[in-house]
């Protein structure tokens, strides 16, 4: 369910004492929790960062996969799927992950990942350029961000 409200509205109170703010958000629900969606154009409202912990398990599990292959614990993807008893291209998409920029991999691991970035995002193909990666997960860059 999405509530919005149309513009931003203020009001004082006859006596001066109590001004009321109307801000336009949206409420989305996600998850079993309400979450605060700016408005269009405007900066990203967040009480505190939240860390996904589907996104960071997922970019954990791309990073010792990967590390697992690189040391010849495993002579292949799909035998280290078989091992760890999950689908050859699940294992796959998820691998994926370590090509991800680091400033992303930073940001989602530190909770400042944008609130609508989902793993579904993430394993999609995504291009190689770092700076094509942002722009598609609409992620500023670090120096953008500073």
């Amino acid at each position: 369910m999405t509530i919005v409200s149309p513009t931003i509205n203020t009001t004082v109170s006859k006596d001066g004492r109590t001004a009321t703010i109307s801000v336009p958000v949206s409420f989305l629900q996600r998850a079993g929790r309400k979450q605060i969606l700016s408005p269009p154009g405007a900066a990203p409202w967040s009480a505190a960062p939240r860390v996904d912990s589907a996104l960071t398990k997922a970019v954990v599990r791309a990073h010792r996969w990967r590390e697992m292959l690189e040391n010849g614990e495993y002579a292949s993807s799909a035998e280290l799927a078989k091992a760890q008893k999950i689908n050859d291209s699940y294992l796959s998409r998820i691998l994926r992950l370590t090509l991800i920029a680091p400033d992303i991999i930073e940001a989602i691991l530190s909770g400042r990942q944008p609130s609508t970035l989902q793993l579904d995002d993430l394993v999609k193909p995504l291009p190689a350029a770092w700076e094509r990666q942002r722009s598609e997960l609409g992620i500023r860059a670090v120096a953008e961000a500073i």
